[in-house]
């Protein structure tokens, strides 16, 4: 068997069993024709011999194998339900499925079983990105891309579908697809059209669905439908549009309000890096603006970075009962999703899910408050002096949630702040502060991903005269740190030895930090 033959011989589904000496591209061809049943089968069996300790404490990952973008983000019935891009038979991308899981709180997940397979004419190349609302009647409705046809061939095309079901089990819709490029403008590309995102306008009582689309001038829109049912859609018209500005094709978009302000949240490919707000290649960004719910018209304000770390993509957000606006996110870069520890048996995680605001016009993003329900074995410091290097009792591990503020004892005082985390003598994840350039620096060079991979990326932060609030989320495979209360984000994967838990501080300057650190219980 070669080594990328990544399956389990025993327990295997009989069709499986057939063909595990093939090669890789036979194996995708023959796993296109795969059931749901047989997924179901297959990630039970499979999923069941990962340990506890080889995942994440409380981020999500697949079930086993490939996970990437996050999809029906919603709730039904009481709970938040959350799908994604799923391959279950191998930890590289294949042709894809939708895996599932639930939860009361956004901390704690019960894996449920895939909800979708490829295994239609019209989603055979792949049941893409989607979204879910719950209907009048207390069904769940799941709206999602389907492809045919190869990549990059005359035949391949996409269209929007659905499917209709009550939480565990879905059933396609028999007219599906029910949107495809013969209802939007005849200048957009057929290939070219995905990731819908459904919502209920209670006030204009019909369904919206965003769908990105590639123009004319061959990037990226955001082209706008409504339904009185779910089932019949029709264009309105184009939200925004790229104009080759922002990168080429925009993915994965969400639109929604938050008091005045409406959000169009895209995806762009093939960006280009503009200072520290955006860097190459897959990004995310959202268009901040106003809405005119008569005209159904975006007016565009101006345009932010999501996450400025090493590890974010595709995010979809849903609003709770009490009113909140809450983001997930893939946390994972395209360029680096096919390198892997070895002897994984997973790929992918999401971030920590995050609570959206608005702060006198700023744009802010913290951790849920459900997070709290699971710190325990609080350890607090205050006024520890800047020395070149400090270590504190009870401040370590890989799993916590930790505050660090830093106080120049005045403006100009400081020259640098640095925390290694996840560290030993071998190995640690660097976070620098430096006040002079106003940026806030994460690397991950020294964390024992060793592959030829972008390592680090900077933050701009506001003068504070040298005061700077971090917040750092750690799990066992991952690092997040909003910058001053969630005006920046910064997220990235790490695969660091778990016996690297110490924490180091690092100052040169005269001034004081506070350190306020939890063990995440779940």
């Amino acid at each position: 068997m070669p080594p990328h033959c990544v399956f389990l011989y025993r327990k295997m589904p009989s069709k499986m069993q057939a063909i595990c000496k093939c090669n890789r591209d036979e194996v995708l061809k023959e796993m296109k024709q795969m059931t749901l049943e047989e997924a179901r089968l297959y990630e039970k069996n499979q999923g069941s011999l990962i340990l506890p300790e080889e995942r994440p404490v409380f981020h999500v990952t697949p079930w086993i194998g490939w996970l990437n973008d996050p999809n029906g983000f919603s709730i039904y019935q009481g709970e938040y339900h959350l799908f994604y891009q799923y391959y279950p038979y191998d930890i590289h991308w294949g042709p894809t499925h939708w895996g599932h899981l639930k939860s009361k709180d956004f901390i704690q997940w019960e894996r449920l079983p895939a909800a979708l397979a490829p295994d239609t004419a019209y989603d055979a190349q792949g049941v893409f990105s989607g979204s879910a609302v719950e209907l009048p009647d207390g069904r769940q409705l799941l709206m999602y891309t389907g492809v045919q046809g190869k990549d990059n061939t005359p035949e391949c095309h996409q269209t929007q579908c659905i499917a209709i079901g009550d939480g565990i089990n879905y059933q396609k819709y028999e007219h599906n697809p029910v949107i495809t490029t013969d209802d939007i403008p005849e200048t957009c590309f057929a290939k070219d059209f995905r990731d819908p995102k459904i919502w209920w306008d209670q006030e204009e009582h019909c369904y919206f669905a965003v769908v990105g689309v590639r123009v004319a001038d061959s990037s990226g829109a955001v082209a706008l439908f409504s339904s009185k049912d779910g089932l019949s859609w029709n264009y309105v018209n184009i939200l925004d549009y790229c104009r080759n500005e922002y990168g080429k094709m925009w993915e994965c978009p969400d639109f929604f309000e938050i008091g005045e302000k409406a959000l169009l949240i895209v995806s762009p490919q093939e960006m280009r890096a503009q200072g520290l707000t955006f860097h190459n290649g897959n990004d995310v960004m959202c268009l901040i603006g106003t809405y005119d719910h008569t005209k159904h018209q975006f007016t565009r304000e101006r345009v932010e970075a999501i996450d400025y770390g090493l590890d974010f993509y595709a995010p979809q957000t849903l609003k709770t009962t009490d009113g909140r606006r809450v983001l997930i996110g893939w946390m994972q870069a395209w360029e680096t999703s096919h390198l892997c520890p070895q002897g994984a048996k997973w790929n992918g995680q999401m971030t920590t899910p995050r609570e959206l605001t608005f702060d006198h016009g700023q744009l802010l993003q913290n951790p849920v408050k459900e997070l709290a329900a699971y710190r325990q074995n609080s350890v607090i410091y205050t006024n520890v002096p800047f020395q070149q290097h400090t270590e504190l009792s009870g401040v370590s591990g890989r799993v916590l949630d930790m505050t660090v503020k830093v106080r120049p004892e005045h403006d100009q005082s400081l020259e640098y702040f640095t925390i290694r985390l996840a560290a030993n003598e071998a190995y640690n994840v660097a976070l620098s502060y430096d006040p002079l350039r106003g940026t806030v620096c994460l690397d991950r060079t020294n964390s024992g991903f060793c592959y030829n991979i972008i390592t680090k990326r900077e933050a701009p932060v506001k003068d504070q005269g040298g005061k700077i609030d971090l917040r750092i989320i750690l799990d066992r495979f991952s690092i997040e740190v909003f910058l001053n209360h969630g005006e920046q984000v910064m997220s990235a994967c790490i695969y660091t030895p778990q016996e690297a838990e110490q924490i180091f501080f690092e100052a040169k300057g005269s001034g004081w930090f506070d350190v306020e650190k939890y063990e995440i219980k779940v």
